[in-house]
């Protein structure tokens, strides 16, 4: 019988469909299972449906929240999920207000290895959710 491994689940919160796209195909090339939400409202509902390990989420979506918004939002219903905010803007109160809540910054465009380090980094001391086989 063959052994079940365990899958790490990503949720990917980003508004602009080519960059979603590309961030999923990596991290399924990575071995790691993809949801995807490309608005605020799918980004909610995601949460609300799916158990994740880490959220992914882009800073400015093209709606009233942000991706501060959508990662307080995932907190209430996962308290301890590490979440990676994306961001092409590139400022110190972006910076000091992630450090605030414990969220870390990876500003656009990103380098695929420290994109996947920092995935790796944060996934560490987290258990998966879920097996697959």
């Amino acid at each position: 019988m063959k052994a079940k491994l365990q899958r790490y689940t990503i949720l990917v919160v980003e508004d602009e469909p080519a960059v979603l796209l590309t961030y999923q195909m990596i991290l399924e090339q990575q071995g790691y299972d993809v949801v995807t939400a490309a608005s605020e409202v799918e980004a909610r509902q995601a949460i609300e449906r799916h158990d994740f390990d880490l959220l992914l989420c882009d800073l400015s979506l093209d709606e009233p929240d942000t991706g501060f918004e959508i990662i307080a939002f995932a907190r209430q219903h996962r308290p301890a999920v590490p979440s990676i905010l994306l961001t092409g803007y590139a400022s110190n109160d972006v910076s000091r207000r992630a450090e605030q809540v414990g969220v870390a910054v990876l500003f656009k465009p990103i380098e695929i290895p420290e994109f996947l380090g920092a995935i790796a980094a944060h996934l560490s001391a987290v258990q998966p959710k879920r097996k697959t086989g």
